[in-house]
């Protein structure tokens, strides 16, 4: 039950996928994920990075940029992730068998 604690609900997902792509700053993931509000997304983001999912890094320069980076921690959900998307094919398959038995 841990896992799902850390990487439950509407966002977190979404968000260590999106930064498995590449890095990017906080304007380019509100862009990716446009019903996120800014809020939450802040909210989600020092959630992940609490839980080392990501690195938010501040890089040199006037103004300061803030890029957020995946870490090794993310990667390592690559394959539980995949499992899951296999599970989740399977499952819409016994649901199209049950809706389409006759009662």
């Amino acid at each position: 039950m841990d896992a799902l604690y850390v990487i439950g609900g509407k966002w977190k997902l979404p968000l260590i996928l999106s930064l498995i792509q590449s890095p990017k700053r906080f304007n380019h993931i509100q862009n990716e994920l446009q019903a996120i509000s800014p809020k939450v997304l802040a909210k989600e983001l020092k959630d992940l990075e609490l839980n080392e999912f990501i690195r938010r890094i501040e890089e040199p320069g006037s103004p300061k940029t803030i890029v957020y980076h995946a870490t090794a921690h993310s990667l390592s959900l690559k394959n539980v992730l995949y499992e899951l998307g296999v599970w989740g094919g399977r499952h819409r398959e016994v649901i199209k068998k049950s809706i389409s038995r006759p009662l």
